[in-house]
């Protein structure tokens, strides 16, 4: 049992403490409470055992509030009298009095029992109400109540049992029952008067065997058995309640018109300067003259997974389709956006729109990569239609296939040509086996073929080479990436291994010189790919240093220093020597090898050196904005500047776009259209409350994850707005190519915001209404 007492000395402690430690003590499983108040208010609500167990607290000295908001499973019993407000709100509570209560006993008490010893003070019972979903509330009184009592009372069950209260002319006090329009009070001894709206009747049947049924436990709860007989002699009970609806005679509407026509203006002090059209506009208004107005903004904001990831896959219209039964529909949609949903999303890519997901605020994000790899294995139709129009790629990476794939598949004839003997660039070259499948890789790299890219392989292109692809093709996109290790002028550069190429060498199965204790200069995704291959080629200890915290995902960090690798930062290295790698403090490493591993760059000599092509400190190319770097010729990837594999496709789907525009334009004089972006949608505007208290769902195959996807931003035809409309104003339209559509009727429509709400995609909008509005539906195709 809970014992605590709330007085120690002359110190009182604080009703915030108090509320904490019984919160603290609930949550560590207690269930029995007995509290020795000073005046403390609040206490014994709302609280849940997390076993579903009672609760039981008993009470002295209580103050205001006591088992306020109570929750089912929960008993109060409050010794001696207490103040106001008991069973505020009670939700389910069972509270008993056995002295007196204070003012407003019950008030606003929706469920649950409440059973007071003594009087009741003024507005006792005040609000009460009845959710029929639910049992309805019950308050009983031993002796009488105060002015105002059950003002207002919408419902439950009220019994006043008059006892010892035979001084009194009105046992409820004066103006009991004031705007009562629902509930039963029951009442021993004089009423005095009540509104002309309720009914003062005998007890019936059913009246009596409620009373008669709840008298024992009543009279238990305040330990006044010996009272039985005297309160069961039911001829002296009454009955109130209001009027029915059909029972009311209805107030004929006042004339408003009349009223302005006839004595608003006319003869009043201002008659003489006021001009009135006399159309009356009310309060709540449709079309033309509501204050806002709602539209149906669709996918007009990126979600943020689909915001942040750098290929701009749209995850909640994968969700979409899934929900909607269309799985094939979803896995080719990811394939409208990569090439590689298998080898990137789903295998190396650090998956930036899962650290974005909304659902991660509430419990786990969706499981995109494991999504993105549905769509691995999946095959495309080639184009039915063939433009004739050429394109010429340069570099078999990720940036130059996301290009070439996007262009295959609008119907160009793509080219892709490669110094290396196998296409794909890191994926193929350098990424380590161990983290990427290679069977995975040439199915996809075969995929690519099949929509009609053409490889070439093995060959390397100078400035000759360059002038004929350019010349041979419509368009030309460079996509060579960073192709040669960097590094810093060190002292002793000369004894450094080349991350690039020791991981190129690893990957043609060339098994390249590893000493037996390695220094990799770097830390990040390159840096780890590294240790990894040298702890593979045979190294005995590994060390990876850097000058900042190291930039690799956290699993690859995990899974190098599970081999027994570690990680030396800040580390500046100053000079290398056949023994191992200095710091710029003094400190030395020893290392039979060095390799540096600081990210590459590109190498782009092949270009030609009179069109004006701006660089960025001679390396990398800063294209315009349709990311061209002089007539026909393109840009992606690597070459812009270092990037994830991810940004590589969104680059080449960017690079794509333009070069589809420039070879249209080039024969039909089109105008440029901006690649086409959103903003991520505002959080403000998502209900995750829906979600948190409708779809706890567990984490199952990421295909099933459309449960838990919030859809942020993409309506997820939910139909809340078309159900919760009250102008049954919103209509849904199913049309024949299988999109849904939602409407906003302004004949119907008054502008109340409720669809914008409790919208949890944040899809409908909610806008100030102009001077003028057309007077048809808005909204927009899903």
């Amino acid at each position: 049992m809970f014992k605590i007492d709330t007085m120690k000395g002359h110190e009182r402690m604080s009703t915030q403490d108090l509320l904490l430690a019984i919160g603290e003590a609930v949550k560590q499983g207690e269930t029995d409470f007995e509290i020795k108040a000073s005046g403390q208010h609040d206490i014994g609500g709302p609280l849940w055992h997390p076993e579903g167990k009672k609760l039981h607290f008993h009470v002295w000295n209580a103050g205001q509030r006591t088992g306020s908001m109570c929750l089912p499973g929960t008993e109060i019993v409050i010794e001696e009298s207490t103040s106001a407000d008991v069973g505020w709100l009670n939700a389910g509570g069972i509270i008993t009095v056995k002295g007196d209560a204070g003012d407003t006993a019950g008030h606003c008490s929706s469920g649950g029992k409440i059973f007071i010893g003594g009087r009741g003070g003024t507005r006792t019972g005040s609000l009460m109400k009845h959710d029929p979903l639910y049992e309805e509330p019950e308050l009983w009184i031993l002796k009488n109540v105060g002015s105002f009592s059950f003002e207002f009372m919408g419902g439950g069950k009220a019994v006043v049992c008059g006892y010892d209260s035979a001084d009194f002319d009105s046992v409820l006090g004066e103006r009991a029952c004031v705007g009562m329009v629902g509930g039963t009070v029951y009442v021993r001894g004089p009423i005095g008067t009540h509104p002309a709206d309720i009914i003062c009747s005998a007890l019936d049947e059913d009246d009596i065997a409620f009373l008669a049924s709840g008298m024992d436990e009543f009279l238990a709860h305040i330990e006044r058995p010996e009272l039985k007989a005297e309160l069961t002699d039911w001829s002296q009970w009454h009955k109130l309640r209001p009027l029915t609806a059909a029972e009311r005679k209805p107030k004929p509407a006042p004339d408003l018109h009349s009223f302005r026509l006839h004595e608003w203006v006319k003869g009043g002090i201002f008659s003489d300067v006021a001009h009135d059209d006399f159309a009356v506009h009310n309060t709540i208004s449709h079309g033309l003259y509501r204050l806002r107005v709602p539209s149906w903004d669709n996918a007009a904001y990126a979600a943020p997974c689909e915001f942040n990831c750098p290929t701009g896959i749209p995850t909640q219209l994968r969700y979409k389709y899934i929900r909607n039964g269309e799985l094939d529909k979803a896995i080719q949609l990811e394939l409208d956006y990569t090439p590689f949903p298998g080898c990137v999303c789903g295998s190396v890519c650090p998956n930036p729109c899962m650290d974005a997901c909304t659902r991660g605020t509430i419990d786990e994000p969706i499981q995109i990569g494991d999504l993105g790899y549905s769509s691995a294995f999946a095959k495309v139709e080639p184009p039915k239609e063939k433009t004739g129009k050429k394109i010429g790629i340069i570099g078999g990476g990720v940036a130059g296939l996301s290009t070439a794939w996007q262009l295959a598949r609008k119907g160009h004839d793509v080219t892709v040509y490669d110094d290396a003997d196998s296409i794909g660039g890191k994926l193929e070259q350098v990424i380590p086996r161990g983290r990427l499948s290679h069977e995975l890789l040439e199915f996809e790299l075969k995929r690519i073929e099949s929509v009609g890219v053409t490889f070439v392989e093995g060959c390397r292109v100078d400035r000759e080479k360059f002038d004929k692809i350019r010349e041979a093709s419509d368009a030309v996109v460079v996509a060579t990436g960073g192709t040669k290790s960097r590094f810093f002028p060190w002292e002793g550069v000369e004894h450094l291994t080349m991350g690039l190429e020791y991981l190129k060498s690893i990957n043609r199965g060339e098994h390249p010189k590893t000493g037996k204790k390695v220094v990799v200069i770097g830390a990040g995704n390159s840096g780890m790919d590294t240790c990894r291959g040298a702890y593979e080629m045979g190294a005995e200890s590994v060390i990876a240093v850097d000058v900042q915290k190291p930039a690799a995902f956290e699993k690859e960090i995990a899974y190098f220093e599970g081999l027994g690798g570690k990680i030396v930062w800040p580390f500046f290295t100053s000079k290398i020597t056949p023994e191992g790698v200095y710091g710029n403090d003094g400190r030395f490493i020893e290392a039979d090898q060095v390799i540096v591993s600081i990210g590459e760059e590109p190498v782009l000599d092949f270009l030609p050196e009179d069109e004006g092509i701006e660089y960025f400190r001679k390396s990398w190319l800063v294209p315009k904005k349709d990311l061209s770097i002089t007539d026909g010729v393109f840009t992606a990837g690597d070459t812009i500047k270092p990037g994830r594999l991810t940004d590589a496709i969104g680059s080449g789907r960017k690079a794509a776009w333009y070069v589809d525009q420039y070879v249209d334009q080039y024969v039909m004089g089109k105008e440029y259209k901006a690649f086409p972006e959103k903003k991520q949608v505002p959080a403000e505007r998502l209900s995750k409350a829906y979600f948190e208290k409708c779809h706890h769902c567990e984490l199952g195959d990421p295909v099933s994850d459309y449960k838990r996807c919030v859809s942020c931003g993409t309506c997820r035809d939910c139909k809340m707005c078309l159900e919760s409309c009250p102008e049954k104003a919103i209509n849904r339209i199913e049309h024949e190519d299988g999109t849904i559509e939602y409407t906003s009727d302004p004949k119907r429509c008054i502008g109340c915001g409720i669809c914008a709400g409790v919208c949890p995609c944040g899809v409908w909008t909610i806008k100030d209404n102009p001077e003028k509005i057309p007077m048809y539906s808005t909204g927009a195709k899903a």
